[in-house]
């Protein structure tokens, strides 16, 4: 008896390319840097002890067991395993090292670069993980080490002068990369720190305008109805009760704004939509709560769908702004807010007929946030006080190129 059943699809077999593609685009763990130098010790270890032991001398010269030469070709390569945990101290017993070798005649004089790729790893790596202070006297110090050897094993092959230049040629490269990859690694951190900053910074800004705008707004309104209902406690009781109704919308309005404001810092909070011009007609109603007539006037020349987001907000607080300095500075009076809406920008005009004193020539909180939203969207913003008396805010922000 058989029986039919579901199948699983045969999971189809990694290629070397999908197994090898993450390791070689990510940056190392510790433990896989390890690893990889160890490899690489005895990588160059291997290749060094066969090469000591296959070279023949020249003219009598010293020749050498073979576990000697084994012995010297993995002295010189496995310290490269711990290069990264010691590396100035890698790179002096690799110098010591191949500069016995060398004055011993187990590596010939002719071969001399033969210790070359490993002294090369290790000041590197000195450079790399150590400052220049205690990296440049090491490899001075080293240079002078191999110098000695070089210059007492040449022969006829070079003199003092070229015994120098031959151990420069050794060290002096692999340790000016490791120093400019240092210095790369240096610059590269400290432009990523400082967008860190720059970023944290552009978003306590965002967030101060913000709770400026929200709260500067409703407390304005929560200050006129206070005062009223103040003043009517004891004359017109239901007029003060009408008072501290709107004290407590308000209030509400106000609380539900900082908690949006506040909840868009957090990742996990829900999308809330910002306010824009869809929300000018109930600002308007506010700002008559506290005794200020707003005559709003939005003409559209382009659907509202086609204004950005962004563009809105600001148009929403610069409008909510200017009518808090005219409830706080100018009430009772009229005000006319107009925003004009053109294919290419939006133009925001709120004047009124009131009287103002004018305090800090212009530099308060409000007529600065106001300068810096129009600034970031490249527009032209302007406030000041009118020949006829009152005050007048204009701005203009673009949002699309022009064709």
């Amino acid at each position: 008896m058989t029986t039919r059943g579901w199948t699983r699809p045969a999971r189809p077999a990694d290629t070397v390319v999908q197994v090898t593609a993450p390791l070689l685009t990510r940056r190392l763990r510790p433990a896989e840097l390890y690893i990889v130098d160890a490899a690489l010790a005895v990588a160059v270890g291997g290749l060094l002890g066969p090469y000591a032991a296959l070279e023949s001398p020249l003219h009598g010269g010293v020749r050498e067991p073979l576990w000697v030469s084994v012995l010297v070709g993995f002295a010189l390569g496995l310290p490269l395993a711990v290069r990264r945990r010691w590396p100035i101290t890698v790179a002096a017993v690799i110098s010591s090292v191949a500069t016995v070798a060398l004055i011993t005649g187990v590596i010939p004089n002719y071969a001399a670069a033969a210790p070359g790729l490993a002294v090369g790893l290790s000041f590197y790596t000195v450079a790399v993980s150590t400052t220049t202070r205690r990296s440049l006297p090491s490899a001075a110090g080293c240079l002078a080490l191999v110098s000695v050897a070089l210059a007492l094993t040449g022969g006829d092959l070079w003199s003092r002068t070229g015994a120098v230049v031959y151990g420069a040629v050794m060290i002096a490269p692999a340790w000016a990369i490791g120093w400019l990859v240092r210095e790369r690694r240096a610059l590269a951190t400290r432009q990523g720190e400082h967008l860190v900053r720059q970023a944290a910074a552009e978003e306590r800004l965002r967030v101060t305008r913000e709770l400026h705008d929200v709260v500067a707004h409703t407390l304005s309104l929560i200050v006129v109805k206070a005062a009223v209902a103040n003043h009517v406690a004891e004359t017109d009781p239901r007029e003060a009760g009408a008072a501290l109704r709107v004290i407590e919308e308000t209030g509400r309005n106000a609380l539900t704004d900082v908690r949006r404001v506040l909840g868009a810092l957090r990742e996990d909070a829900p999308y809330a939509p910002a306010p824009g011009l869809d929300e000018l007609p109930a600002l308007a109603r506010q700002a008559a709560i506290g005794g200020v007539d707003v005559r709003l006037d939005v003409r559209r020349e382009e659907p509202s769908g086609a204004v950005p987001e962004s563009v809105g907000l600001t148009a929403y607080r610069i409008v909510q702004e200017a009518v808090t300095n005219v409830v706080k500075h100018a009430g009772p009076a009229a005000c006319r807010a107009t925003v004009t809406v053109t294919p290419c920008e939006v133009r925001v005009e709120v004047t009124d007929d009131g009287r103002r004193p004018v305090l800090n020539n212009g530099k308060g909180h409000g007529l600065i946030g106001m300068r810096e939203r129009v600034t970031l969207h490249g527009g032209e913003f302007h406030a000041g006080p009118r020949s006829g008396g009152g005050y007048t805010v204009t701005a203009t922000l673009p949002y699309r190129g022009a064709a």
